[in-house]
């Protein structure tokens, strides 16, 4: 179904995929409108290309961004339809920021929950401002927050998702890593469980990448690429390891005040083995912004989203001998599984010894 068949009365249902369920009308003018600016402003790629007021360097990043587009239907799998085809350029540096909350004393989000995509664990603005006083009426309330930049989002096929200046002079690698990952989405997306359908993405985004690296004749960046999925997975294991910690915490009688204490040693003791990492890594601070002045229950809940899965879905890809259509019917078939039953498959699998070296 083409854009323009949809537009008229789908926009309404896509947008909501950015809505919580109880938020005002002013929320729900905010994520109709910041959908329509989006998709009504977007231009074909090869528009772009043949208008020669298209600065080169936009020239080269557009071309770039066609044959990644390309490749991900041919050679991954992925949808072949018109997302990523048009290109739109945004005068602000994401495109939306995703809240994450979780109560003082939980490492489980709050979930926000609308009719498209089920229950999340973020809720997202088109603008930085109306993120910020949401963040804040959450805090008043009592949540840890996380406020985060998004650059790219999916509307699960609802609509020709376009390429974006947030994203677009990405480095190849990210670029196509970004790419990938939301075209995942129209692949497999699990209503309430933001978990599975963020880690599968992620394992799909890097078996993609490594792919298409070698495609481009290009495998000999591919130990640079290597690092930095190196490093995704030791700060994963932080965030994992002190989410652990901290429920065990909560868990435990003490009074509201001796937790806050033990609350703020264990972000501490977190913040000390994260710059043991950056010393390892060479002085590479790319995590920092997680970090921000005040870490708190909301962040763990933001990475984890996107890591505490991953191991699962990278067991899974090996078993299907990285065939990706046999790996994509097994995300589906555990993805008809209760959310309890699935999640615990995926974690066993994920302890299993790999059969082979990760790449």
């Amino acid at each position: 179904m083409t854009r323009r068949r949809l537009w008229g009365w789908l926009l309404l249902p896509a947008a909501l995929a950015l809505v919580g369920a109880c938020e005002t009308i002013g929320y729900y003018a905010q994520a109709v409108g910041g959908q329509f600016e989006l998709l009504n402003a977007a231009r074909p790629v090869d528009d772009w290309l043949a208008d020669p007021a298209t600065a080169g360097p936009l020239q080269a990043r557009l071309a770039t961004a066609r044959r990644i587009r390309a490749f991900a239907s041919r050679e991954l799998g992925l949808p072949d339809n018109g997302s990523y085809t048009r290109y739109v350029a945004l005068e602000r540096p994401y495109v939306l920021w995703n809240v994450f909350a979780a109560p003082e004393f939980s490492v489980e989000p709050r979930t926000e929950c609308f009719p498209i995509a089920g229950c999340v664990t973020y809720q997202g603005f088109f603008a930085e401002v109306d993120a910020r006083a949401h963040a804040a009426r959450l805090r008043e309330t009592g949540y840890d927050v996380f406020v985060g930049g998004v650059p790219a989002y999916s509307t699960l096929g609802w609509f020709d998702d376009p390429l974006i200046s947030t994203f677009i002079t990405y480095p190849d690698a990210e670029l196509a890593r970004l790419v990938f990952h939301e075209l995942a989405h129209q692949v497999v997306y699990v209503k309430d469980d933001s978990a599975f359908n963020e880690s599968f993405a992620v394992v799909v985004q890097e078996e993609g990448l490594r792919r298409w690296m070698e495609r481009e004749g290009r495998a000999a960046e591919l130990p640079a690429v290597q690092r930095t999925r190196a490093r995704r997975q030791e700060f994963g294991l932080l965030v994992e390891r002190t989410r652990d910690r901290l429920r065990e915490l909560y868990g435990e009688p003490m009074t509201p005040e001796a937790r806050r204490a033990q609350k703020r040693a264990e972000f501490a003791h977190m913040r000390v083995r994260y710059d043991t990492l950056k010393a390892n890594w060479g002085g590479y601070a790319g995590y920092d912004r997680f970090l921000g002045d005040e870490p708190n229950n909301a962040l763990l809940v933001a990475f984890s989203t996107y890591a505490r899965l991953v191991p699962g879905f990278e067991r899974l890809l090996e078993q299907a001998n990285s065939e990706l259509p046999a790996f994509y019917q097994a995300v589906r078939n555990l993805a008809a599984l209760p959310k309890a039953e699935r999640t615990a498959r995926l974690a066993a699998i994920g302890q299993a010894e790999p059969r082979k070296a990760v790449r």
